[in-house]
């Protein structure tokens, strides 16, 4: 009997038996659609960490008094050291000899309001204090305008750049440049425009009002500040070079002793992105075990409703063996039904998992992803399911006696 003869009679059992087939289905396609749709939207992660986890420049490291803190460990805290002032962030700065770009910077709210004329933003706006390096370390682009200059961050020149979100909310389609927006009653002057940056997670890299850091200091302070420190090198293969002599120059202007551990961190951005895939194994195993448990239901109602379809078909089976069929065809034929109430089920799972991992990809920054390599695993996981569960009914269906088949009432 040939496959496509058994996997018609397969469609033509499954219609016999519609409800219990669509309830196992409907089980099978909830274990795939947790399995695919979370991978999917873990795919959509890693696409949205490269494509804009980029507050960062592709080659700069911050220096910082606190790590990363991107961690879904509840257990790992994040971990803080004693501030870096104004002044040490500086004599680093002066005292740093390789050919890079060194950037102080310091971020003084997260929850400011900007207004101009009659227009104003959510109190979600970022300020930031830099100076004229800060742009490329942080990887932005202009858009329009100039950069803050060193001139600038000497005279406390009260000018700003600012974020695409910002210029669009205060001006519309309206020019920008040389306006003066008001943030707590402090006037600036918008000399530059960012291009467009986005942000991974909703970091609000668009958000951004960019000032001197010296006039962040005067008209901005903040109770408890930390200063960071952006480095920024032409190669990315002289990255780990820079940041080794970075720490060494840090650890000179900290004052600290040979035998101290770095009481500061240098957080390069790939590393945050790195730390954030590796704990989002721990999603993929939650996937994993729901997808598990799912199918391990799955598989038993199917077994169930196969040893159902053999008890009813006693005489059917008894029929077939006394024309000639084998033991292997009889077989083989409950098994491939039970394949294909899994692969039904399984197509029904991949859809669904494709729109919510796809939705879920789509919401974070993501764009949208076919995973083929998660649907053949999805194809491989039905079919196996369906084998564990269909052999041993199709096995009992093999070994009926065809004279006691046909007395089968």
């Amino acid at each position: 009997m040939t496959l496509y003869q058994n996997i018609k009679i397969a469609l033509n059992s499954i219609r016999g038996n519609l409800t219990r087939t669509v309830i196992t289905c409907l089980i099978i396609s909830v274990g795939i659609m947790a399995l695919v749709g979370i991978l999917t939207a873990i795919d959509g992660v890693e696409s949205s960490l490269v494509k804009n986890f980029s507050f960062m420049g592709a080659n700069s490291f911050n220096i910082q008094n606190r790590s990363s803190g991107f961690n879904l460990n509840r257990d790992s805290k994040r971990v803080s050291y004693e501030n870096i002032t104004f002044k040490q962030a500086q004599e680093f700065k002066d005292r740093f000899i390789y050919d890079a770009v060194v950037s102080v910077n310091s971020n003084n709210s997260w929850n400011a309001i900007a207004k101009y004329q009659s227009e104003k933003t959510n109190p979600n706006s970022n300020i930031i204090g830099g100076d004229e390096g800060y742009m490329e370390v942080a990887g932005y682009e202009l858009a329009e305008g100039r950069n803050i200059t060193a001139t600038d961050v000497e005279r406390n020149v009260a000018v700003t750049v600012i974020g695409q979100e910002i210029k669009t909310t205060l001006f519309g389609s309206s020019n920008c440049i040389n306006k003066h927006i008001r943030i707590g009653g402090v006037k600036l002057r918008v000399v530059g425009l960012f291009a467009g940056k986005g942000g991974a997670f909703d970091f609000g890299g668009d958000r951004i009002i960019m000032m001197p850091v010296t006039l962040a200091r005067a008209k901005f302070p903040r109770d408890n500040i930390s200063y960071n420190l952006g480095v920024s090198v032409d190669e990315i293969t002289e990255l780990d070079a820079v940041a080794g002599y970075s720490e060494n120059l840090f650890r000179q202007v900290r004052r600290q002793k040979i035998k101290d551990e770095s009481n500061f961190q240098i957080i390069k951005s790939d590393s945050i992105s790195q730390s954030l895939m590796e704990n989002l194994n721990i999603i993929l195993l939650g996937a994993i075990f729901i997808a598990a448990i799912t199918l391990m239901g799955a598989a038993i109602a199917l077994m169930n409703i196969m040893l159902v379809s053999v008890t009813e078909r006693t005489k059917e089976i008894g029929t077939r063996k006394a024309i000639g069929a084998k033991s292997t065809t009889v077989l083989s034929q409950f098994i491939i039904e039970a394949i294909t109430i899994c692969q039904i089920g399984g197509l029904g799972g991949v859809v669904l998992g494709l729109v919510i991992g796809n939705i879920t990809s789509n919401y974070i920054g993501g764009s949208f992803i076919v995973p083929w390599d998660w649907m053949l695993l999805a194809v491989v996981v039905c079919t196996a399911v369906g084998l564990g569960a269909g052999f041993w009914p199709a096995f009992k269906a093999s070994r009926i006696n065809p004279i006691e088949a046909l007395r089968h009432e």
